[in-house]
Parts: C-alpha cells; sequence; structure tokens
C-alpha cells in the first residue's frame, strides 16, 4: 500500500544556551543535539466538553493527541520525549479507554525513553502508572544548559524552558479577520513552550523588546514581529 503524502511543513529554529532549537507546527520543541523532543502541557485524554471534567475522558480525545506524538516520532527520529509537565489530564483512571489507549501507544513506541517533569510541590501520588514506564523528576531537569520546568520562572546558571501558561497571539487579516495562534514565548532567560494538548485554553500575551514569539500554525511557524513603541 502506497504512503499517503507528507504535507511540508516549516519550522523556525533558534539558538539558546550552544542548543537548537527546532520550533515544530505541532508545538513542540525538538533538540536535535540529543534527539530529545519537549512537549508542555499534554493533557492526554482531555474532554472537549467542561461537562466532561472530572470522569473518564473518551479514547479519541487521547487517540488524537498521541497521533501527533507519533508522527513527530518517528519523523524526527525521536530518541527520547520529555514532558514538561501537565501530562494527563486525569491520573487515576483504572479501566479508562484513554489510559488504555495511551497504554496502546506506549507498548508501539517502548524503545523511546519518556520523561516527565513534575511541577514544584506537585503531587507525586500522580506520577503516571508504573506500566507506562515513564521517569518522573522534579523540576528543573538540567539538561545541556537548559533548566527543562513545568513553571517557566528564572533559574541561576541556565535557560529555563516551561510550558503552564498556555501562551498564544492574535494575528489580524485583510478583511480585519482575526484569530488566535498558540505561540513559543522567548524572553532573556526564560522560554515558554505553547500547550501540545488541543483543548487547554490559551492565554494572551504581547511580545516585549528583548523578547521573541514564535506562532504556531497548522503547517508552519513564523516569528512575530514586536510592535514599534508610540510616542
Amino acid at each position: 500500500m502506497p504512503r499517503a503524502p507528507v504535507t511540508a511543513v516549516t519550522i523556525a529554529t533558534l539558538e539558546v544556551r550552544g542548543q537548537t532549537l527546532l520550533l515544530l507546527p505541532e508545538k513542540a520543541v525538538f533538540l536535535p543535539e540529543s534527539d530529545t523532543l519537549l512537549v508542555a502541557d499534554a493533557y492526554i485524554g482531555k474532554a472537549r466538553s467542561p461537562g466532561q471534567l472530572g470522569a473518564p475522558a473518551p479514547a479519541g480525545t487521547a487517540d488524537e493527541a498521541l497521533a501527533t506524538l507519533t508522527g513527530l516520532v518517528r519523523r524526527l527520529d525521536v530518541k527520547r520525549v520529555v514532558f514538561l509537565g501537565d501530562f494527563l489530564h486525569a491520573m487515576r483512571w483504572p479501566g479508562s479507554a484513554a489510559l488504555a489507549t495511551l497504554t496502546r501507544w506506549r507498548e508501539l513506541h517502548s524503545a523511546v525513553e519518556l520523561t516527565l517533569v513534575r511541577a514544584a510541590h506537585g503531587d507525586r501520588v500522580g506520577d503516571p502508572p508504573v506500566a507506562l514506564d515513564i521517569q518522573a523528576f522534579d523540576e528543573p531537569l538540567m539538561h545541556r544548559g537548559l533548566a527543562l520546568c513545568h513553571h517557566p520562572r528564572p533559574i541561576d546558571g541556565a535557560y529555563v524552558l516551561g510550558g503552564h501558561l498556555h501562551p498564544c497571539v492574535s494575528i489580524g487579516g485583510r478583511a480585519h479577520d482575526w484569530q488566535r495562534l498558540p505561540c513559543f514565548w522567548f524572553a532573556e532567560r526564560v522560554g515558554v513552550l505553547p500547550a501540545f494538548g488541543t483543548f487547554t485554553g490559551m492565554q494572551a500575551i504581547r511580545v516585549r523588546r528583548g523578547e521573541r514569539a514564535f506562532a504556531a500554525a497548522a503547517d508552519r511557524v513564523f516569528e512575530l514581529l514586536p510592535k514599534p513603541h508610540r510616542r
């Protein structure tokens, strides 16, 4: 059977602390020097409807996120995935469809090392089930001059990459139509990844002087220029 055509995507490249960061439209960061994929706020299994919060989410919500993750692992030959907090939407789902879907996915990708960075003062009871073979560490997790965290706050001696904020920007078109796009947001000492999960909500940011923001559209990542200051 012939393979389905691969849609071309445009990524953005950034150098931080001697590390190359590839910013991907799938709202993740790839570190090619270590074949490591960074994913923030995946919320695997989060339901579409607010009324479903607290109930076992349908497997379809996990399927979508895991299918995206599979595509990245295969396309980039990822050896390690680091989840920057908020990996599962609910940790205690014995027998849930979403957890069963995740377990099957893990079995198919057993060669990939999975790591979870816990939020500071996080609930260790909420660690993923042992059967998923995911190593969990308290933040920060140091990685080649980078401090991998959930909460994005400065740490001496390292550049912080985190999530938690779900940043986005508003993009205007010629017909005065606006759309909100998730974005990567980089300040002098801290960078924030967009939420990988689909139904997470977003927080609008304003790009200030000295900061850089990259919007993530469906098939490309592009940099936004700060607006000039009015006199």
